[in-house]
């Protein structure tokens, strides 16, 4: 290990054995472009990173972002490669950059993709179990493996007696656990800590609620072009008018709903180790009357596969709650965490993102896992 200005940094040789660790598993080393296309991220990443972008513009006016993850970078080089056949695995090194609150916006990351496996949960298992043999070669041997499922998440939703905009709108927030909570308490019909704040909002949404789709659209983008606004966030006036018809739709159908609250605060609250955890996701179908044999066959199966890999499924942490913040993730993911040495954040984070090279532009759908090191953190917590 090598320090800079007080900082520790991890050996060159230490990076590379885990690079060669990935390459012996089958991932061919690639380093995609850091200039990328903006609206891309701005599409499938989500709110959190959707602010933390570096922009700028093309000599052609096109809208550019200095990558702030790998995973899409390393899907539309593999989907620009002629005659790239699956499945495909890749792993990668350098920076991304995100804006932070304190500190450079440059993270040095390293990680591993895998497109087109169809033994979900054997390529699951794979993926998981390379991440931690990568932290045992960088000396990170105290750690919490975190574990959580969107897909028992989004079937649960679909059994549920809810509108489709706010099965859509709570989905989106799955991960976000304060965000989700509220959203489900107003879908109940209670009140918010900032319902004062909102109460002019709301006015207008009720006012553009039931009105016809193509004249509310039409009467946001006038108020906005009125205000000189042309863009925020990346969103345009036509992306920010849809969203305040979901809003009015949403405020709509704030109240009624108790049972689904009900039932989707009872699964968020649950937490097991992973040895008892789908026991406990079937207990809890029982108990609400759902059928949810499917996802739970299927978390169940990639626990199995894991043990086969050498870990423990009771060493593993499953919360209902947990999701990462990246909107393309939609099904299992997990994180690894170094409690005991102070340092905040996953060292890595993952998960399966079946659904992005198809909304890349792939003719069919490409069943994907991947996972990110945080190679600062990592060195923070490494034991040498």
């Amino acid at each position: 290990m090598t320090s800079t200005g007080g900082k520790p940094e991890l050996a060159p040789t230490a990076i590379d054995a885990v690079l060669d660790l990935f390459k012996a598993a089958g991932h061919a080393f690639v380093s995609p472009p850091i200039l990328q296309p903006a609206d891309v991220f701005l599409d499938l990443t989500g709110e959190d990173i959707r602010r933390r972008l570096f922009l700028t513009n093309g000599t052609d006016g096109v809208d550019l972002c200095l990558r702030p993850d790998f995973t899409i970078p390393v899907c539309r080089h593999h989907l620009g490669l002629a005659g790239a056949g699956l499945p495909a695995a890749y792993c990668y090194n350098g920076p991304v950059f995100r804006q932070r609150p304190n500190g450079l916006g440059e993270i040095p990351q390293l990680g591993a993709e895998s497109l087109g496996r169809s033994d979900i949960a054997e390529a699951d298992a794979d993926l998981l179990a390379l991440s931690v043999q990568a932290l045992d070669l960088f000396g990170v041997r105290d750690r919490i493996i975190r574990i959580g499922d969107e897909t028992i998440f989004a079937a649960i939703l679909e059994k549920l007696d809810l509108p489709s905009v706010w099965r859509r709108r709570l989905r989106d927030l799955f991960g976000e656990t304060d965000r989700l909570s509220a959203a489900i308490g107003r879908m109940a019909g209670g009140s918010t800590p900032d319902d004062d704040s909102r109460d002019v909002r709301l006015g207008f949404l009720s006012a553009l609620e039931g009105a016809d789709p193509a004249a509310a659209h039409a009467v946001v983008e006038d108020l906005l072009s009125i205000a000189g606004i042309s863009a925020v966030g990346g969103r345009t006036p036509s992306e920010i008018a849809d969203r305040f018809l979901e809003q009015a739709a949403l405020a709509s159908g704030a109240q009624g709903h108790d049972k689904a609250a009900e039932t989707l605060n009872a699964y968020l609250s649950l937490k097991a180790d992973g040895a008892t955890a789908s026991d406990m996701l079937r207990g809890f179908a029982t108990e609400f009357s759902l059928d949810l044999e499917t996802p739970i066959a299927a978390f169940a199966k990639r626990l199995e596969a894991l043990a086969r890999k050498g870990l423990d499924p009771s060493s593993l942490t499953f919360s209902a709650e947990f999701g990462r913040r990246l909107d393309y993730y939609s099904g299992f993911v997990f994180e690894i965490h170094a409690p005991a040495s102070g340092v905040e954040g996953p060292l890595v984070g993952g998960g399966r993102y079946d659904k992005l090279v198809t909304l890349l532009g792939a003719e069919n759908d490409v069943p994907a896992i991947g996972f990110s090191m945080w190679l600062d953190r990592i060195a923070e917590s490494s034991e040498g």
